[in-house]
């Protein structure tokens, strides 16, 4: 890995923790508006300065994240399928390495789906995008999605799904917290990152990331159980104090104090 990589990396991955906290909000690349993303300025704003990376399009960080902001990106540059559509997995490269560095990204992201219908063109679309990243000394992180089929999160397919990513030279993988996640862990070369899901309960969402750490996650990357919370700077410090100073769990549930 050269020093440009390296220097990126150390950028979400915190060298002194090993762990890093990634703020999503590219939910509407696919989702649109949704809750508490409608304004994704007014959502950003009271949060950049409690995580280590944001990911996002370009269009959110062009219109919502100040220039002089020094929060690290994480550029999502896959899409092509929304919602509403008929297929989740027919997703393609959306933004060129070019943009990605003139937009001083920390590190790009794209969308794979093992199992799916454009398995496929998914994964050669990853391996072209580390040739393409490798060359700009920009790490790739590959995510594990599974479209509306959530009924794959379990060991078995995610430690499938990561492995392959690490194979086709991903740098980083975010996927899908599942029982036995150590095992998802232990047979993945490079750092895995943990995605926050769907909105549940604090205490629930705090015993996820506590769980990911615990069995060797290098941190979270967490949206809606941060910014659908009642007390979302509350919560993502909260997650903070987990990731990178082990805090326990009733820790964190007790430093978010009373409900607004």
């Amino acid at each position: 890995m050269d020093w440009g990589m390296e220097s990126r990396m150390a950028r979400i991955i915190r060298p002194r923790s090993r762990r890093g906290v990634m703020l999503a909000v590219d939910h509407g690349y696919f989702m649109g508006p949704t809750r508490s993303l409608e304004r994704p300025s007014e959502t950003i704003g009271p949060l950049v300065d409690h995580c280590d990376s944001l990911m996002l399009t370009r269009g959110v960080l062009r219109t919502s994240v100040p220039a002089s902001s020094a929060v690290p990106v994480v550029l999502r540059v896959s899409g092509g399928s929304s919602i509403v559509g008929a297929d989740l997995s027919d997703e393609a490269i959306t933004t060129g390495m070019a943009e990605a560095v003139r937009l001083n990204a920390s590190a790009v992201a794209m969308s794979i789906f093992v199992g799916a219908a454009h398995e496929h063109q998914t994964l050669v679309s990853l391996g072209r995008l580390v040739d393409e990243a490798e060359a700009a000394g920009m790490p790739v992180l590959a995510v594990t999605a599974v479209g509306k089929e959530l009924e794959k999160r379990d060991a078995r397919y995610l430690s499938l799904a990561c492995r392959i990513a690490a194979e086709f030279g991903a740098h980083m993988v975010k996927t899908y917290h599942c029982e036995g996640f150590e095992r998802v862990v232990e047979s993945c070369p490079v750092p895995i990152i943990v995605a926050g899901g769907p909105k549940v309960p604090e205490r629930e969402a705090l015993e996820l990331v506590r769980s990911s750490v615990d069995a060797g996650a290098a941190g979270v990357d967490m949206g809606r159980n941060i910014w659908q919370s009642d007390r979302p700077v509350a919560m993502i410090r909260a997650v903070r104090s987990i990731v990178h100073d082990d805090a326990s769990v009733d820790e964190a549930v007790a430093s978010l104090g009373a409900p607004a």
